[in-house]
């Protein structure tokens, strides 16, 4: 599959979060053939847990499904740049190729407030390919956001 397919599948994951009130960013783990192991969307208000970021679910499902904790020949997709939090656990679980969609200019951790997996100190180097359907991304999220200040 390609990383534009891929981006497809993390947004109808993104919009499972809306159920719950969660943000709705999605993402996808996928093996070395392009097979989908595990999925994950935004589960903090659902769960009432902080890390319960779309990558963080994701990478848990990946882990328990294969029995392992390092994804080193995994690629991990998401609709939304990962934050601090999530490009640790990212970088800690050895995933080899990061994709996302909409840049994240507050939060965001791996190009636009910081860049901690290709920061030359890193540990262990991630390769990233970022905005891929970023317009389709941004657009989810500023839709919810919308709604979220016409509610409140």
């Amino acid at each position: 599959m390609s990383d534009e397919e891929l981006m497809r599948a993390a947004l109808a994951v993104a919009q499972k979060a809306l159920a719950s009130g969660d943000v709705p960013v999605g993402a996808v783990i996928v093996d070395k053939e392009g097979e989908i192991i595990a999925i994950g969307h935004n589960e903090r208000e659902l769960r009432n847990d902080p890390t319960a970021h779309a990558e963080i679910v994701a990478i848990r499902r990946a882990c328990e499904k294969i029995g392992k904790w390092r994804l080193e020949e995994y690629k991990l997709v998401v609709t939304l740049e990962p934050c601090a939090m999530c490009a640790g656990a990212i970088a800690q679980a050895r995933i080899s190729t990061l994709v996302f969609g909409a840049w994240d200019e507050k939060a965001g951790a791996v190009g636009s407030v910081w860049d901690l997996l290709r920061d030359r100190r890193s540990l262990y180097k991630v390769e990233v390919r970022s905005e891929v359907l970023a317009k389709e991304c941004a657009a989810m999220l500023k839709d919810f956001i919308q709604g979220v200040r016409k509610r409140g």
